[in-house]
């Protein structure tokens, strides 16, 4: 085998037992002793008359201080509970290698919203991109509103099983809505595996763990995150699915729920002529966030709408309808999608028989700013 040879040629009888990092330094003793500090101990020391190597190891890292070696490490981050307790953000050895005090578990950091009118054309094949595990992707919300939110569309061409892991996110709200086709997935708690289909909705809570299994050839979500950035962590001690049930359990101030659509009733909409669908995500994120799936059942005039809310996010599941806002009438169809600022006067008119709409809002209840929606 060559030095370049990739990973799967590896030989099996290597047995690589452990890892090390190369630290280059000018002189073993000082370079040792700055480790030593910070609580590294010596593993290996050679040669006996006048060492040049050192293996020092600590806090699940193995070192090889070589001296007079080129290269190496230039930074290291140490995984602390309190960063800010060790006193110093940055360490500097002997010959400049950097040593970094950051939290091993970072917190979430929610950006302040910056509104905006979006609006997501859906039509065409250039509105795709090819994104992770070659799944086409559409993003939504490319500005992020400054970072507080990011949705975006996602299809899977070819179905199966999905190459996914246990793991879990460190986010404000996140919910996940079937487009079309089928996708299996299993949570933590909640027993054998789910089946989303077309029009089935998913709260996925902070910190829940799960893992995609399968889908259907042309599976597509609709998914809407606050924050736009956030952890993605690995579980590897927890395996999915099991049978483990704990209905009604708390992650974080939510419950998770799963809407299914073919059991959910219709009930009259805040706008007169139009009723809808509630996925509960209201009640189990105690009033952070909502999502509903609206249709018309009559023919009425315009609604004039302006809110007063976080976030308002519509997407056309079927159908057309237009929208004015900002001085201009849009024509939604199917695969729209528009985001509406606070503040801003909107209007809904011209609803087809068949419109069916997607409606995401922070808080649960729009907030709007006139006491009349008319």
């Amino acid at each position: 085998m060559t030095p370049t040879a990739p990973p799967d040629q590896l030989a099996p009888q290597a047995s690589v037992r452990s890892a090390q990092v190369l630290v280059a330094c000018r002189e073993l003793a000082p370079t040792l002793a700055f480790f030593q500090q910070l609580g590294f101990a010596v593993d290996a020391i050679f040669p006996a008359d006048s060492p040049t190597t050192a293996m020092v190891s600590a806090h699940g890292l193995s070192l090889r201080l070589v001296q007079g070696a080129t290269g190496g490490a230039t930074d290291i981050d140490l995984l602390c509970d309190d960063p800010a307790a060790a006193g110093v953000a940055l360490l500097s050895s002997p010959d400049g290698l950097r040593v970094h005090f950051v939290a091993a578990d970072p917190p979430m950091r929610v950006p302040p919203t910056a509104q905006r009118l979006v609006l997501s054309r859906g039509a065409g094949a250039d509105a795709w991109g090819v994104g992770r595990a070659g799944m086409h992707y559409r993003d939504l919300v490319p500005d992020r509103l400054g970072g507080a939110f990011i949705a975006s569309h996602s299809r899977i061409l070819e179905g199966g099983p999905v190459a996914d892991y246990v793991h879990f996110h460190k986010i404000r709200f996140q919910t996940i809505f079937c487009r079309k086709g089928w996708v299996r997935v299993a949570y933590e708690g909640q027993g054998e595996p789910l089946l989303m289909q077309a029009g089935d909705c998913l709260l996925q809570p902070p910190l829940i763990r799960h893992r995609v299994m399968e889908s259907s050839a042309g599976a597509e979500v609709v998914e809407i995150c606050a924050p736009a950035q956030h952890i993605t962590i690995a579980d590897r001690s927890m395996a999915l699915p099991n049978s483990e049930l704990q209905p009604g359990r708390d992650f974080d101030g939510q419950q998770f729920v799963f809407h299914v659509a073919a059991h959910a009733a219709w009930a009259p909409w805040r706008v007169p002529g139009y009723e809808v669908q509630d996925t509960g995500i209201g009640t189990a994120t105690a009033g952070l966030a909502g999502v509903r799936v609206v249709r018309p059942v009559a023919e009425g005039a315009p609604v004039h709408q302006a809110h007063a809310s976080e976030f308002c996010f519509y997407f056309v599941l079927s159908g057309s309808v237009s929208l004015s806002a900002q001085g201009q009438t849009y024509r939604l169809t199917s695969d729209d999608s528009i985001t509406l600022p606070d503040g801003a006067p909107y209007t809904l008119s011209e609803p087809s028989g068949d419109l069916t709409l997607l409606e995401v809002t922070l808080p649960a209840e729009l907030r709007l700013n006139s006491a009349e929606t008319r």
